[in-house]
């Protein structure tokens, strides 16, 4: 097995069937459960393209008609500008008055974010938006008439098999890293359970996430037309190559040569990573529990990955 570069945490390359790099490091195991912060939003695009798929909604609806108490200004914000990042509504630095770290009530929450008009008018640009993916949330758990966290254990992690993979706080639960800065200290979790549900609020580990792919791309989460939804470029970002687009839950593009399906993530103490690269069949997921862990750092990874 090649020689990988020394990130902290746990890092799984496969390609095909075959298992082409595997590490873990800093005392962690093959068990050992990570916040997975933005990757945690192909899950809510999934659970939203679900219940699409039975009919329960669908991505052109209004975020009014699924969500009570929205302001005017959003009457024309569908389900689909939420999931693609091009509702016009901002990002956390966009809402100085939360603070991701604090408990707090979820009706509170939605206010706060019906209190700062768009950025732009839906469809007229490309913001990328937490908030948006706490909102879809929000809309899950209206429409399926259960609990965000449950409908996801119950509807996708279950039925997949991801038995270490979970929402919001872990409890009591065993195998969880402690996140750390760049300098080794522990840091503090952000409130996941009500601020973070959505958007950045699961917890995995490598192998959990390989199989989400895969199971993603054999059919077993979406039929074709909702899977081929998600991976696709639904819209413009503006970005670099390796970004240009964004589908539902994913960003799309082009590195090295080949065609890409990719998302990071960012916690306080943790940073997540997982891609598909379909002409090399190749999945690759990267979870650290340090903030030392960035680009640069995966880079080398992705050159032993992608040849």
């Amino acid at each position: 097995m090649p020689t990988l570069p020394t990130i902290p945490g746990s890092v799984l390359v496969r390609r095909g069937g075959d298992t082409i790099a595997e590490a873990v490091s800093d005392g962690c195991t093959a068990g050992t459960r990570f916040q997975i912060a933005s990757v945690s939003k192909q899950f809510t695009a999934a659970a939203v393209l679900l219940l699409a798929e039975r009919g329960v909604l669908s991505p052109d609806d209004p975020i009014g008609r699924r969500l009570g108490g929205c302001p005017p200004f959003w009457q024309d914000i569908t389900l689909h500008h939420l999931l693609t990042h091009t509702s016009g509504l901002g990002h956390w630095g966009d809402y100085p008055m939360i603070d991701p770290a604090e408990q707090v009530d979820p009706g509170e929450l939605l206010k706060t974010f019906h209190r700062v008009p768009p950025l732009f008018r839906p469809g007229a640009g490309w913001h990328y938006s937490s908030p948006a993916y706490v909102l879809l949330a929000h809309v899950v758990q209206q429409a399926a008439g259960r609990p965000y966290r449950q409908f996801l254990a119950e509807e996708i992690f279950t039925p997949l098999g991801l038995a270490d993979t979970f929402a919001g706080a872990p409890g009591d639960r065993t195998e969880i890293a402690r996140g750390h800065d760049r300098d080794g200290g522990a840091v503090l979790s952000w409130e996941l359970d009500v601020t973070g549900m959505g958007a950045g609020d699961l917890w995995s580990t490598t192998a959990d996430l390989a199989t989400w792919i895969d199971s993603l791309l054999a059919g077993r989460v979406l039929g074709e037309r909702y899977r081929t939804a998600m991976l696709s470029e639904q819209v413009p970002t503006g970005g670099a190559e390796d970004a240009r687009g964004y589908g539902y839950g994913w960003f799309a593009g082009s590195v090295r040569g080949h065609a890409w399906f990719h998302h990071s993530g960012e916690n306080p103490g943790f940073r997540a990573f997982d891609a598909w690269v379909p002409a090399l069949d190749c999945r690759i997921v990267v979870l650290s529990n340090s903030e030392s862990t960035d680009a640069e750092a995966l880079d080398p990874l992705l050159g032993l990955a992608l040849g």
